[in-house]
């Protein structure tokens, strides 16, 4: 039974500093960076979506993959060759793209860190005052939501596998070119940091109390372990990568880069 003292609601307060910092390295730098890589997503998001260079045969730009339908918003990239819904869904392939695999980014543990420290200043670094009274966790709305982020990880990871046949038709028709070893990386750090998930972790064998009676499993698990020592760098290397993979194929489409081994 749990005793209720008289400062019992004072718990829910945040931990109030008189000063700002007592700190006098230079705190502030890392949630600078993590803001602006984290914007620099965002917006390169939203420009993928709107732009329509996204297919230079054999290559298909990542924000538009999967594509569903027959429209010209797909510019000739396509769903594993073929466009399940037809010609009548014409919504621009990038918003999967940004409302799942996105969506298992925002819910992430990590990045949940980068960003209630960089945007919200939740806080902004250890021993720094913050502008919040109080504190609740993601016990409430909106940030319960956050618990979604198990069942957004099997989303992200059929994207991940669309994207990884996505780069090997790329290298299988066009072993040469650079674009083709570009996707390739890119769905290698992509399968990573999805596999390297806390939610992955716990699903292949976090619950089981006897290892030894699930030697396969165990062997999963001592697996994405060490990829989930490394979530952070993954997470990082991934976005950029993604990214940096979007990008090469829409310039590519563009004609900006044409040269023999493109």
């Amino acid at each position: 039974m749990t005793q209720t003292t008289p400062d019992a609601p004072a718990r829910k307060q945040r931990a109030q500093v008189k000063v700002r910092t007592l700190r006098t390295d230079r705190w502030w730098l890392t949630p600078l960076l993590v803001f602006l890589g984290l914007s620099s997503f965002l917006i390169y998001g939203v420009w993928a979506i709107l732009d329509t260079s996204n297919f230079a045969e054999p290559y298909i730009a990542p924000f538009a993959a999967p594509c569903l339908t027959t429209q010209e918003v797909c510019d000739g990239a396509r769903l594993f060759g073929w466009a399940p819904v037809g010609d009548w869904y014409a919504l621009p392939p990038g918003l999967l793209i940004l409302g799942l695999p996105g969506g298992f980014r925002l819910t992430c543990y990590y990045y949940r860190k980068s960003y209630y420290r960089s945007f919200w200043l939740s806080p902004a670094a250890c021993a720094v005052q913050e502008p919040h009274g109080k504190y609740t966790g993601e016990t409430r709305f909106p940030l319960i939501m956050q618990n979604i982020h198990r069942y957004f990880f099997y989303f992200a990871l059929l994207i991940g596998a669309i994207l990884t046949y996505d780069a090997v038709l790329a290298v299988v028709h066009k072993p040469i070119g650079l674009g083709s070893w570009i996707l390739m990386l890119n769905a290698v750090l992509i399968l990573g940091y999805t596999l390297g998930c806390h939610s992955c972790r716990h699903i292949t064998a976090g619950r089981l109390n006897h290892f030894s009676r699930h030697p396969l499993r165990y062997r999963a698990w001592t697996f994405v372990s060490k990829l989930n020592a490394k979530h952070q760098q993954w997470a990082w290397a991934s976005m950029f990568s993604v990214m940096g993979a979007d990008l090469y194929v829409r310039l590519v489409a563009k004609g900006i880069i044409a040269f023999p081994f493109a």
